[in-house]
């Protein structure tokens, strides 16, 4: 039996918990030619944006320097929590005092000791999604043009 849709409220609450318990994420890019790419990721949430990073030679990166968009996602495919972002690439130079840090406390990795250069990628949600079943799909988006509805 499927359970009653929840409030939008309530899956708000739900993704912002998401965003702060989560360590990694699904994120889908695509190049400037349209060829999907799809990587796990650890990120750090402060409480608009997601902080991720990755290799400067990975597609993932490429992509998000070229286009600067990406779809990010989270929990599993019977709670969704679908974000769509723009990204804007940082060295870990360019961070403020203490983002670095806060980033390899919460993932448990440390970009800044890689051999490779690892670039970093603050992604803003434009728009954010959320929901179980198909009752829950009316009232899925929470976040339109970076301001929450809820």
């Amino acid at each position: 039996m499927t359970e009653p849709p929840r409030s939008p409220e309530v899956r708000k609450d739900h993704v912002l918990k998401r965003l702060d318990e989560d360590v990694d994420a699904w994120v889908s890019t695509a190049s400037a030619d349209g060829t999907p790419y799809l990587m796990p990721l650890s990120f750090l949430w402060d409480g608009q944006t997601l902080l991720f990073s990755t290799a400067a030679s990975n597609p993932t990166s490429l992509n998000l320097q070229s286009t600067g968009r990406a779809h990010v996602a989270l929990d599993h495919t019977r709670d969704v929590i679908l974000i769509t972002a723009t990204s804007e690439t940082l060295r870990a130079e360019e961070l403020a005092p203490g983002v670095a840090e806060a980033f390899a406390a919460k993932t448990g990795f440390d970009p800044r000791d890689a051999k490779a250069l690892y670039l970093y990628f603050r992604l803003t949600p434009d728009t954010v999604q959320s929901w179980r079943e198909a009752n829950e799909l009316p009232g899925r988006t929470l976040m339109r043009d970076n301001t929450w509805l809820v």
